[in-house]
């Protein structure tokens, strides 16, 4: 190995490293990685901005604004509302919904589907007496599934798409994938209908309601001199006011901080109560007299109070600027005009402030917002918003623009399939259509295009080039084909798709496919075989996240609001993984070898 060899090792496993602890955004580290790279010359400068101008980069900015317009006009949500209606059989239901959201998501962004769908499942299955915990796993293998379809499916489909012709070589067709991804959408719909079905946790009627009422949320109240048991101990206020709540930690007026809180302790006047309690015993104490809660910023919960506003819960996003921020550093409430009461996290209780909580992927947080909130950042990278208590009526849309969006769409498409036009012009075409039309404006698209999966995409495509530039992703070929030779070429592509895999389940689906692709590119050279079957290999690899939350963002879209453990995912994805890892290599063998 040559010096910047090890060089360009070194650095690609402490960004593995970076990226699996999430130290911070995903897209960040990449970038700054590229910088690295670019500064220390293993590349060049038009190495290093190749990914900002490729044409399958755009691509995946245009279908962002494509895919929102759609969303925004409330088709999907009417189409669900339409096949669901009222039923006794969950079994029936899913085999009613699974097909066509996985046919959906061939032709639109996963993440938004999810975002739109979470809660209105979630809602239907508790009003028709099921569990969302049976439903809500299924809809994001559904739509992860469904986007090996196309090359528009995944984004990760796109930006392998753009390395190939990044290479020189010709790229996918639009149905390319679909050998593939079609066979192991309609083994993976059967699979989850029936085994995983039944693996699935299952928390019905009057549990599935304890499950929803226990989650804790931390929060934070001020003692006024009105509160009753003031001067009492905490055991006294316990059994009446404060009862069914757990406190924290209490902070005096000169800042002298009690921890851990003892029966004995006293409550005295301009306390801080650091306390966790169940959503419903929060809106109690907040009614109490001299108690007051506050909302992780200078400002206390009556500034924001009136008619106008409306609780709300939040998912962090993973790839959220707000991750590892405290609230009140990320200036939430100006930013936003909304106030954070309470903070709830899976399986772990915190044990701070609410304005110095350290925000992490799939924290929950119970906002006091304004009427427009959910409107306004639907599609915010920030978190998805998973429900509210009012929620504004986003669905009153016009059906027709709804169908005019989705059918520019289809021309499109159809388009690119017979030939006419290449996905990028016939992107760009609908863009411009749609703003010509007036179905968006320029402020709605900006809020539609995701760009830290923009930043990635374009950072990416350095890294790749740093592997292959280097030599590294040769002699990574060299020896995966020297270890993999002796079990011929369906054990050289099981390999590729699991160490794929292997990446995309601990840092991200994006950032697998591309430290992949050199090294597949240059087995098929050292073998002389048809590169097309190792590069699907990676696509669908990359995007048959199953086993982790993190792997996928749809995973932990629905994490909490499912009310999953960690292992739900491995006891219904592990098999998942196996069966489309054992389809697609013999797939690919077939039909490429």
């Amino acid at each position: 190995m040559t010096l910047e060899m090890v060089f360009v090792a070194g650095m690609i496993v402490l960004m593995l490293t970076l990226l699996l602890f999430e130290v911070i955004r995903a897209d960040f580290i990449i970038f700054i990685f590229l910088v690295i790279f670019l500064l220390s010359g293993v590349i060049t400068t038009e190495q290093a901005l190749s990914g900002f101008s490729n044409e399958g980069m755009l691509t995946v900015l245009l279908l962002f604004i494509v895919a929102g317009a759609i969303q925004k006009h409330g088709i999907i949500e009417n189409f669900i509302y339409g096949i669901l209606g009222k039923t006794t059989s969950l079994r029936l239901s899913m085999v009613k919904l699974l097909a066509p959201i996985s046919i959906a998501s061939g032709f639109l962004n996963n993440t938004p589907i999810v975002v739109t769908l979470t809660p209105i499942l979630r809602d239907w299955a508790r009003d028709n007496g099921f569990s969302p915990s049976k439903i809500l796993i299924p809809l994001s293998y559904a739509t992860i599934l469904g986007g090996t379809i196309t090359m528009i499916g995944t984004s990760t489909n796109l930006i392998v798409n753009g390395l190939l012709i990044n290479a020189g070589v010709e790229g996918f067709s639009f149905f390319t994938l679909t050998v593939v991804g079609l066979p192991i959408t309609i083994a993976g719909l059967i699979y989850i209908l029936t085994i995983g079905h039944k693996i699935l946790p299952n928390t019905l009627g009057a549990e599935d309601t304890i499950r929803k009422e226990a989650k804790e949320f931390l929060a934070e109240a001020t003692i006024g001199q009105r509160f009753e048991h003031l001067n009492q101990t905490i055991i006294n206020a316990s059994k009446n006011s404060l009862k069914g709540i757990y406190i924290i930690e209490i902070i005096r007026e000169d800042g002298t901080r009690i921890f851990p809180v003892r029966a004995e302790t006293y409550i005295k006047e301009g306390d801080n109560l650091i306390f966790s309690a169940t959503l419903n015993r929060i809106a109690e104490v907040e009614k109490l007299k001299g108690i007051s809660l506050e909302t992780g910023t200078n400002e206390s919960l009556e500034v924001l109070q009136d008619e106008n506003h409306h609780l709300v819960e939040a998912v962090i996003s993973h790839n959220s600027s707000l991750v590892n921020k405290t609230i009140r550093s990320a200036e939430f409430r100006s930013r936003y005009n909304a106030g954070v009461i309470a903070v709830h996290r899976n399986n772990q209780r915190i044990t701070s402030r609410v304005g110095d909580i350290m925000l992490k992927p799939g924290d929950t947080l119970l906002l006091l917002a304004e009427d427009s909130f959910v409107q306004e950042h639907q599609h915010s990278q920030n978190f998805y918003v998973v429900s509210t208590v009012n929620p504004p009526e986003t669905l009153i849309q016009s059906n027709l623009k709804g169908f005019l969006a989705l059918g520019l769409l289809l021309v499109m498409i159809l388009s690119v399939t017979l030939g006419f036009l290449s996905m990028f012009e016939a992107m760009l075409i609908a863009v411009i259509l749609l703003f010509v039309t007036r179905l968006i404006n320029w402020q709605e698209t900006l809020s539609y295009i995701q760009f830290d999966v923009i930043l990635l995409i374009a950072s990416a495509f350095g890294i790749g080039a740093a592997m292959t530039q280097s030599g590294l992703a040769l002699f990574l070929a060299e020896n995966m084909v020297r270890f993999a030779q002796p079990l011929g070429i369906l054990g050289i592509i099981f390999i590729v798709y699991l160490a794929t895999n292997i990446f995309t389940e601990l840092i991200t689906n994006s950032a697998a496919a591309v430290l992949m692709f050199p090294i597949a590119f240059e087995i098929a050279s050292q073998l002389d075989v048809d590169y097309m079957g190792l590069i699907i290999t990676i696509a669908i690899a990359a995007s048959c996240s199953f086993i982790t939350p993190i792997g996928y963002q749809t995973n932990l879209i629905v994490y909490g609001p499912g009310g999953y453990k960690f292992s739900d995912y491995i006891k219904v994805g592990a098999p998942l993984v196996l069966l489309t890892m054992a389809m697609t290599s013999t797939i690919v063998y077939l039909v490429w070898y």
